[in-house]
């Protein structure tokens, strides 16, 4: 499989990611482990919470996004890592059922002034459920190596 480098890709760009189904049983199982609140773990408890039901954990949300995007985008560029995140947003709950899409824009593409064999992509990362509603959004910076000399 080629990789995909820096100089493929332009500001403006807007990648589909793809879609995934979101569980009951997928959510319990991630807030069991890593974010234990009763409105993550507990169908009958989060029924009776300002939520009405079941939702999934912010993190897990974020988590269900990187999933989408490595299949979806990372598997084949040159990616060398991701410095952070300048924001993120959680806008609307993520329910069992629910089905996720995920979209990637390239805000900036910014080649690096100490290291010639990378480049910095500053972007905007969108999450909507099946009503097309968004319910995450996050800026996060990455690291992509640029086309080797041939």
């Amino acid at each position: 499989m080629a990789l995909r480098y820096f100089e493929d890709f332009r500001p403006g760009q807007v990648i589909e990611l793809g879609s995934r189904e979101v569980t009951e049983a997928e959510i319990i199982a991630f807030a069991q482990q890593f974010d234990p609140q009763y409105f993550h773990t507990d169908p009958q408890a989060a029924a009776a919470s300002v939520w009405g039901g079941l939702v999934a954990s912010g993190w897990h949300t974020m988590a269900m996004y990187m999933r989408l995007l490595v299949d979806g985008f990372l598997r084949d560029v040159a990616s060398l890592a991701s410095p952070g995140i300048d924001e993120i947003r959680w806008l609307r709950p993520v329910r069992p059922g629910d089905r996720i899409r995920a979209r990637l824009t390239l805000l900036e593409a910014i080649p690096s002034q100490s290291n010639a064999d990378r480049g910095t992509f500053k972007q905007l990362g969108e999450l909507f459920n099946q009503k097309g509603e968004l319910v995450m959004s996050f800026k996060p910076i990455a690291l992509i190596g640029r086309r080797p000399p041939a």
